[in-house]
């Protein structure tokens, strides 16, 4: 009789993949780093374009630019990087399968 090919250990669901995990968050970490650079690009292409009028921009207006512009592209990249890394890490299966404890 013929011998079948042995099936592979199957994962142990109670213990998380660490190298996987380890892997997305430096990608996450990397992401943000370009992320920081983009947020600087845009905040000083708004502060040209808000130049370009000609008037005197008043200090006031800097800095609310520079809040409004350089955090919002932040954490819109930011949480945008957790949803791939909360599914490139393996959380989003462990939730589908419902082993997050408190069942």
């Amino acid at each position: 009789m013929p011998r079948h090919d042995p099936l592979p250990p199957r994962p142990d669901p109670t213990r998380p993949d660490y190298v996987r995990a380890a892997s997305a968050w430096a990608r996450y970490k990397q992401m943000m780093k370009w992320m920081a650079l983009a947020a600087f690009v845009a905040v000083l292409l708004s502060l040209i374009y808000l130049k370009s009028f000609g008037d005197p921009v008043p200090i006031h207006m800097m800095i609310a630019t520079i809040a409004g512009v350089g955090l919002t592209v932040l954490v819109g990249t930011g949480l945008m990087g957790l949803v791939f890394l909360s599914s490139n890490s393996g959380h989003d299966e462990q939730g589908a399968r419902g082993e997050h404890g408190d069942e």
